[in-house]
């Protein structure tokens, strides 16, 4: 059955379960240019058969993740290069003059100014979420729900998680800080997830390997570390996808499923590259 017809070039980006079209609910839609636009849930209550158009990308853009936001989330942006921006979709931020004081609106109170994302019409093209460098891109949007860990995966089957609590918080539009340590061991960002301790991971290679992990295997380390090393590749072989599991209770998995579960723990290795 074909749900969407799509052009040449086109492919399924996001499937979200809805409940309720609410007005007072968002899509949150972020690219790889580091582009970032939300608009009202309600906008897309009566869907064509051809589809409605979401978002106008432009040339040589495209949609890399969507998610559901209340008006008052914090978005997380990662990139290929290592780099993440962590910002209040309805942050507000005091004016100050060329001496770092407040500047006081008719009323006599300080003045405010909007730098988060405001709702958006279905044609508009967003605002900045994330300044990249050249030949950087956005590979993954985290909408955090709580608090908990983000589990980073690189394309040569490095990855690493890290605290929530790791990091900070920054304005919009900004380079934002490291979120892994890139290097010619590492190769790129695949993805980047938001993991509980009871929750699995699967990873998938371009030669169609495909491994299944628990978080809990994974040791929490700082922010600013290579990681270790979680699926090991062969030449020519690199990783293309990254999957979160939720925690699944034993009793309600298939006979044989736990055969599915990749039984070696990743390899713990220092900043440098060597086995500890």
């Amino acid at each position: 059955m074909n749900l969407l017809p799509l052009e040449e070039n086109e492919r399924i980006t996001a499937i979200l379960p809805v409940t309720e079209f609410s007005e007072d609910k968002f899509i949150f839609m972020a690219t790889g240019d580091g582009t970032v636009k939300k608009t009202s849930l309600d906008q897309f209550a009566n869907v064509r058969a051809n589809g409605l158009i979401a978002l106008n990308l432009r040339d040589e853009d495209s949609l890399i993740g969507v998610d559901i936001t209340d008006g008052e989330s914090e978005i997380m942006l990662f990139s290929k290069f290592g780099k993440v921006v962590r910002f209040k979709e309805s942050e507000e931020t005091a004016v100050v003059d060329e001496n770092g004081q407040p500047v006081l609106d008719e009323n006599g109170q300080p003045e405010i100014k909007f730098k988060g994302v405001r709702p958006m019409g279905r044609t508009a093209a967003g605002v900045r979420g994330m300044k990249l460098a050249d030949g950087d891109q956005v590979v993954s949007l985290i909408v955090p729900k709580t608090e908990g860990d983000v589990l980073t995966v690189t394309e040569n089957g490095y990855g690493k998680r890290t605290s929530l609590s790791e990091y900070p918080t920054k304005g919009r539009g900004t380079q934002g800080v490291v979120s892994i340590k890139v290097s010619e061991r590492n190769g790129s960002v695949v993805g980047a997830v938001q993991v509980a301790e009871g929750d699995e991971f699967m990873m998938i290679t371009n030669a169609g390997t495909l491994v299944r992990t628990r978080v809990a295997e994974v040791s929490q380390v700082g922010r600013n570390t290579q990681g270790v090393t979680l699926i090991r590749t062969s030449e020519g072989e690199s990783v293309v996808g990254l999957q979160r599991i939720d925690e699944i209770e034993e009793s309600e998995l298939p006979e044989g499923e736990e055969a599915l579960v990749e039984n070696d723990a990743p390899v713990a290795q220092d900043d440098d590259g060597e086995q500890e």
